[in-house]
């Protein structure tokens, strides 16, 4: 595989060669630069090297399902539209695809020109995405995601972020996955004293151990094998903004000791350097993880915990905040280029808020975004992208009533059984680092004896 030097970059991952020789013929385009990978583990480290725009993704493939590796793609590039394909169509598959992050379906065999039109789509939405960040921005941001926090489901909350906003202490955010905890961190930073600087974020549980210290704190040439340079860590980048730690119960321990550090001192020393250098970074760190039961468990510094904890911002699962749905419906249909004419049906809504919501407020928005695309006549009907998974989706009495952390150990170990206990594979599907992975484990062990 070739870097990517074209204006546009098109990722095919798909064991069938002839498929993806037809594709790159067909498709073959001046503006248009074609890769391919014929394992999902080759794709993902393709991306990781190389800015993509579209991904064509295989169901099925030789290392594994093609919807375990989407949420591990849209992880390294957050932009990317991701379009799955397959040769055995099932509305199930589809429905499960967008809930991890797909953007579009297609099944195989299919017309050239179908594929072409949907590509096209793709980039002319990354072009619309792009136009409105940027103007957004340059407009102070216009509070383009204010709805998502200013909803009745969320009165108790929204006075505590507008305080935090107009703060300068730490916060922690709570919440499931999917709830928009990233949202209301750049909601506070974006209304907040600091807004004209820079906003970061770093998800604690995507980098390996090792990184994790030197993407902090930068490092000087020669710190270790394969430092060449001297490089500026996060929170010398983030100097002046906000960093947003995201599941930051994740961090290893002796890292949470260099933490609270920089929160108490002000300063960072890079990794291989004896001078330190002050920073001013407001910390705004989110976990969906119970962190007084860390605490309790050795499995989070009890300092780090009471330094960070000054203001507490819970975002409550879509499922218990039903009444927002309407207008988060209205909201993302006028975020979809010419979607704000159409019509959500009185009963679709109500279909809606009586769904369980799983994935939370990114379900929503992705079942919406679907509906979209199978629009009739200007109608949408989202409740019918959720008619297969409404059973599977709606919890069992007793598993109502399990914690966060008992959900999260449960999946875990699932998926290490299905995996038959190979943790290198399970990390990758969970999209985690296989030394957090083994962390999780340890404690799991740990609790059991």
């Amino acid at each position: 595989m070739t870097p990517c030097s074209a204006k546009k970059n098109l990722l095919i991952i798909d064991d069938d060669e002839l498929f993806c020789d037809a594709v790159k013929i067909g498709l073959h385009s001046a503006d248009l630069a074609i890769h391919v990978a014929h394992k999902g583990q080759d794709g993902l480290a393709f991306c990781k090297k190389n800015h993509v725009d579209v991904i064509l993704l295989d169901q099925k493939l030789p290392d594994g399902e093609g919807r375990n590796f989407c949420p591990q793609l849209l992880q390294v590039n957050d932009q990317v539209k991701i379009i799955f394909i397959t040769a055995y169509p099932s509305f199930d598959n589809a429905v499960r695809g967008i809930q991890v992050g797909a953007h579009d379906y297609l099944s195989k065999p299919f017309e050239l020109e179908e594929l072409r039109l949907t590509i096209d789509q793709m980039f002319h939405t990354q072009k619309l995405e792009k136009n409105v960040a940027l103007q957004h921005y340059k407009r102070h941001r216009e509070h383009s995601d204010t709805v998502l926090i200013s909803h009745g489901g969320l009165n108790d909350t929204q006075d505590v972020v507008h305080r935090a906003a107009q703060s300068q202490a730490p916060v922690i955010i709570t919440g499931e996955t999917g709830t928009g905890k990233n949202v209301v961190a750049k909601y506070i930073h974006f209304h907040s004293q600091r807004s004209d600087n820079g906003f970061l974020n770093i998800n604690c549980a995507a980098l390996p151990e090792n990184l994790i210290e030197a993407e902090l704190f930068g490092t000087t040439k020669g710190a270790f094998t394969g430092a060449t340079e001297t490089r500026k860590g996060i929170f010398e980048i983030a100097d002046g903004g906000t960093l947003l730690l995201d599941e930051i119960g994740e961090m290893p321990l002796h890292l949470q000791t260099k933490l609270l550090s920089v929160l108490e001192e002000g300063q960072i020393r890079k990794l291989g350097s004896h001078s330190v250098k002050p920073v001013d970074v407001r910390i705004i760190a989110a976990t969906n993880r119970d962190l007084e039961q860390a605490v309790k468990e050795n499995r989070f510094r009890e300092d780090l915990y009471f330094r960070l904890n000054v203001l507490r911002i819970h975002v409550p699962p879509l499922r218990q905040r039903q009444q927002d749905i309407p207008d988060l419906c209205r909201h993302f249909l006028q975020k979809i280029p010419d979607a704000t004419h159409m019509v959500l049906p009185e009963q679709e809504l109500d279909q809606l808020c009586h769904y369980h919501w799983p994935g939370n407020v990114r379900e929503l928005k992705n079942i919406i975004e679907r509906a979209v695309i199978f629009q009739r006549q200007g109608t949408i009907y989202p409740s019918q992208l959720l008619q297969t998974t409404q059973e599977s989706s709606a919890p069992s009495s007793a598993a109502v009533h399990l914690s966060l952390e008992d959900v999260t150990r449960r999946h875990i170990l699932q998926v290490l059984d299905a995996h038959q206990g190979n943790q290198t594979q399970t990390a990758t599907v969970l999209g985690i680092s296989l030394s957090t992975l083994k962390r999780r484990l340890k404690q799991y062990d740990t609790r059991s004896n």
